[in-house]
């Protein structure tokens, strides 16, 4: 397995514009600033199987939380996918910094963690600290008893802790 270092990305909120790990610049439709978080809406261009993303990058939790649309016969069976983010901001532009975890979320009937085996690679080589590694983790179990605890709904898991999500699209 090729072990990558965590990916950064970047939401310039001025220039209404995201960039993405591998260093594309995507034009965004919206941005949405709030005490929680800060929301984001564009499409995905020349995609095969999405045709826009929505997502709330949550420093609170430590979590992006995204929704796509997906093209006619693309769709997937998930409602909502969650990535462990380290968050930061200076001025308009937030970035994050991808910690290799990710959780799948089908409302009401389950979630699923990915990618603990990057993790640990990524530790075992010295891409991540342990400090770092054992947030991710923390953090992981964290979402994932408490969508759990609201019957694997995460946006019910979040406005049970204040953090209210608001999207564009169904």
């Amino acid at each position: 397995m090729h072990i990558h270092p965590p990916k950064i990305e970047y939401f310039d909120l001025d220039a209404k514009s995201n960039t993405d790990p591998k260093g594309y610049l995507r034009g965004v439709e919206e941005y949405r600033l709030t005490r929680h978080g800060l929301y984001m809406a564009r499409p995905m261009q020349d995609h095969p199987d999405m045709s826009h993303t929505e997502s709330w990058l949550l420093p609170a939790h430590g979590l992006r939380v995204t929704r796509w649309s997906w093209h006619p016969g693309r769709e997937r069976d998930y409602d909502l996918y969650l990535d462990v983010v380290e968050i930061s901001s200076s001025g308009s532009v937030w970035k994050t910094v991808d910690l290799y975890l990710d959780l799948v979320v089908r409302t009401g009937r389950g979630v699923t963690v990915l990618d603990t085996d990057e993790l640990l690679a990524a530790l075992g080589q010295g891409l991540i600290s342990p400090e770092r590694a054992q947030w991710a983790l923390e953090t992981t179990y964290r979402a994932v008893a408490g969508i759990a605890r609201h019957d694997h709904d995460a946006l019910r898991w979040l406005a049970a802790q204040g953090t209210i999500t608001t999207w564009r699209r169904r």
